[in-house]
């Protein structure tokens, strides 16, 4: 026992003796043995110093991943706030998804009963609704409910289109026979305005590839091809008043496009059912009324 602390001892004092015996390390020159440096050294200062520099690295690799945003890229070491920050992002941009789909499902509701190009729901439509022991009877659509669902959604749209571009437009409550309307095309009229068989405006013969244009500055609201009125464009103009030019061969503007008082908006054509002929068919609605635009538009 006495004998393995006495082994023990000296192989202690064997390692002490190793790390502070002094060696000398000498720089020279290979080609000329020129002496260019020499330096003493011991192992107890190398282990001192590669410890520090291990330590001095550590500290440094542990203050950028601590106060730099390396830490960032670690995982479980995101910001809080950054979180928060795609969180909200999500949020809004949820809203904007359900808001684009509920204002696409307006517009098309707003086109058709703009065109007259109105359904019915059925009962297949919402089973859910409706009991199944539940008899149906079709109900006869009405003419006059049609024109207040049109003059309703007309009137909707204008106040819309005018609150977002008001400082563009002209005073309200403006009579008609103080504005002034460009013709939107010159020709020869076809069939007049008359109410009594739906025929809401009045057909004008014009050359082929003859351009038509705006009657007064507005937005358009509507630029779509339909069955019955084929390439049709829509016009919100100030004073709460629509345009719409039917049966063109091709339209030149787009929804939301702001024209100008005679800027070319469509080209004559021949399209959809209800035409026999090139021709352009306008109308001219007033606080959601269909008038006759020859009492203030000259052709």
């Amino acid at each position: 026992m006495f004998q393995d602390n006495e082994q023990q001892k000296s192989r202690w004092e064997s390692l002490k003796e190793r790390l502070r015996h002094t060696y000398r390390l000498v720089i020279m020159n290979d080609e000329t043995f020129e002496e260019v440096g020499s330096y003493r050294i011991n192992l107890l200062n190398v282990y001192i110093l590669i410890s520090t520099e291990l330590v001095v690295v550590a500290f440094m690799v542990y203050a950028a991943l601590a106060y730099t945003p390396l830490k960032n890229f670690l995982p479980g070491f995101a910001k809080s706030t950054e979180d928060i920050e795609l969180q909200e992002l999500k949020t809004q941009v949820e809203e904007m998804t359900e808001y684009i789909q509920s204002y696409e499902l307006y517009t098309q509701n707003l086109r058709k009963a703009v065109l007259g190009d109105v359904t019915g729901i059925t009962a297949d439509d919402v089973p859910d609704m409706i009991p199944q022991d539940t008899a149906i009877e079709e109900v006869e659509r009405i003419e006059l409910d049609d024109q207040l669902r049109k003059e309703f959604e007309m009137e909707e749209v204008g106040i819309k289109a005018q609150q977002g571009r008001k400082r563009n437009f002209s005073p309200e409550g403006i009579p008609l026979e103080q504005l002034y309307f460009t013709s939107p095309i010159s020709g020869e009229i076809s069939a007049e305005f008359d109410k009594s068989i739906n025929h809401l405006g009045v057909d004008i013969l014009a050359p082929k590839n003859t351009a038509v244009k705006t009657v007064m500055d507005g937005y358009v609201f509507l630029s779509d091809w339909t069955m019955e009125t084929g390439n049709t464009i829509g016009i919100q103009h100030p004073n709460n008043i629509v345009t719409f030019y039917k049966h063109n061969s091709s339209l030149l503007k787009k929804v939301g496009s702001f024209v100008k008082a005679g800027e070319a908006v469509a080209i004559i054509g021949n399209t959809g059912t209800l035409t026999d002929g090139p021709h352009l068919h306008f109308e001219l609605w007033h606080q959601g009324q269909a008038i006759d635009p020859t009492e203030y538009i000259k052709f």
